[in-house]
This record gives C-alpha cells, sequence and structure tokens, in this order.
C-alpha cells in the first residue's frame, strides 16, 4: 500500500503525554544507564533540525512529496525531544532546545563541513541522491523505532515505557515513507541500487553518530542491544527487502565496529 502523505500531514499531532504522572520520577528515578540513554536520545530528537538543514542543500527538498513530509518529520521529530526533555527535568537535567542550539553552534567547523559533504555528495551523483535520502532515512528510523520498543521492555518503569512506546508508534509512519520511497526509486534504476548500496555498506553509522561521542553511541545501542542478536539480524532483513540490498548486514556490521557483541 502507497504512503499516504496527505493523510500523514493532516493526522500529525503532538506527542500526547500530558496524562502520564512524569514526577513519579522524583521517587522512583531511573538508573543511571537508562537515563544516559534517554539523554541521548533526546540530544538526537532535538538535532532533527540539523538533519533538516543539510538536506535543504540537496535534491530531496525539490521533491514534493519529501520536503512534504519533512516539514512533518522535522515537527514530530521535535515533539519527542520535548517529551524525553521533561522526564530528564524530573532527574535534575535540563535540556532545552536553546542549550542544543549551542551545542550544534559549538561543532563549528564540523557543522559547515557537513552541510559542504551533503552538497558535494548530492551534485556529484545528481538525482539518485533522492534514492540514497530516503533508503539512508529508512535504516535510521528502523533503528530509532526498534530502540525505543527495546526501551519500553527493559525498563521498570510503566511511565517510561508508556512514553517510549507512543513515541515508537510515531516513528513507525516515518520508516513507511521511507520504505515507500526507497522502493520507487530503487526498483526503476540499477544505478541507484549499486549507488545506494555501496554507500550503504561503507559508511552507514547508527543513529547520532555524527554529533555524539563515540563512548556515547556505543554505551547506548550496548545498552539496547547487547546480546540481542535477534533484533540486531530483524533489522538487516527488514532493510534486504529493499530492492538492491539482498544480503547487507548494515546494523551487524556498525555494531561489531563498536564492539558490541
Amino acid at each position: 500500500m502507497a504512503f499516504d502523505l496527505e493523510r500523514f500531514t493532516d493526522t500529525s499531532e503532538p506527542l500526547q503525554w500530558d496524562d502520564l504522572d512524569l514526577t513519579v520520577f522524583r521517587e522512583q528515578p531511573l538508573d543511571p544507564q537508562t537515563l544516559r540513554t534517554v539523554r541521548y536520545m533526546c540530544d538526537v530528537e532535538y538535532h532533527t533540525t540539523c538533519f533538516l538543514r543539510d538536506l535543504l542543500v540537496t535534491p530531496s527538498h525539490r521533491e514534493e512529496e519529501s520536503a512534504g513530509f519533512m516539514t512533518t518529520w522535522n515537527r514530530e521529530e521535535f515533539w519527542h525531544g520535548e517529551a524525553l526533555a521533561a522526564v530528564l527535568a524530573e532527574h535534575g537535567i535540563v535540556v532545552d532546545y536553546d542549550e542544543v542550539k549551542a551545542k550544534r553552534l559549538g561543532l563549528g567547523w564540523q557543522l559547515a563541513l557537513s552541510s559542504m559533504k551533503q552538497s558535494g555528495l548530492a551534485n556529484l551523483v545528481g538525482q539518485d541522491f533522492v534514492a540514497v535520502h530516503m533508503t539512508w532515512g529508512v535504516a535510521n528510523e528502523l533503528s530509532a523505532t526498534a530502540g525505543y520498543r527495546r526501551l519500553a521492555e527493559m525498563t521498570d518503569s510503566p511511565t517510561l515505557a508508556a512514553l517510549v512506546t507512543r513515541i515508537a508508534q510515531q516513528e513507525t509512519r516515518h520508516v513507511a515513507f521511507y520504505t515507500t520511497q526507497a522502493r520507487a526509486r530503487l526498483e526503476t534504476s540499477e544505478k541507484a541500487r549499486k549507488l545506494v548500496r555501496l554507500l550503504l555498506s561503507r559508511a552507514w553509522r547508527p543513529v547520532g553518530s555524527g554529533i555524539m561521542e563515540e563512548d556515547e553511541v556505543r554505551h547506548v545501542f550496548g545498552h539496547l542491544f547487547g546480546g540481542q542478536q535477534h533484533d540486531v539480524d530483524k533489522l538487516d532483513q527488514r532493510m534486504q527487502r529493499i530492492p538492491g540490498l539482498e544480503g547487507l548486514t548494515i546494523f551487524d556490521q556498525a555494531f561489531h565496529r563498536l564492539a558490541i557483541a
């Protein structure tokens, strides 16, 4: 079934969490490992505007469906960041958008270089960049959704489990969009299939790798997926259903690079 962009934009609304009593964390705080993972997730969600900015220098922003989706996607990811920031606030950790913005500015030349790299890659591969963007989006959103679901399974907090389950439910719509777009573009272009396979196999890294220290990336994905080879294999199998990606194991490879067993 084709992704219904109009329905997606019409039904998009802020993540509902007003009914969750976050004050329970004052008496029953999250354990340090989980709290560290939630902080990472919050920062990544708030950094979505960075990813969007980089994409505005590529052919993706000229595609009507892509541009329409990215506007709503950016908004939903920001709402996810707000909800996670509220959880952190109950633990005395203040994270707001201004702080994240300052962190981005602190990256300085690295941020400028990121946009230049995106623009350069887009100019090099031309219209096939959109296929790269969409397939890369599948991998990122699949891992984000799986991460939230794993956290819901692992945590002893019903409140956190309820919140991250709701976030995961919104993320599944993002997966659906990217998957639909990736399939449509790769089914019709052998060149795009070869390009996407090459770039994913050599360059894909877990979400947040470009903005977080490697120790933080290793902690979060080790915390969520350490000892969970079955879940990692399922992620790779989802990617392998996309034309041209048969047999590719980008998640397994990425976790091995991070020394996550």
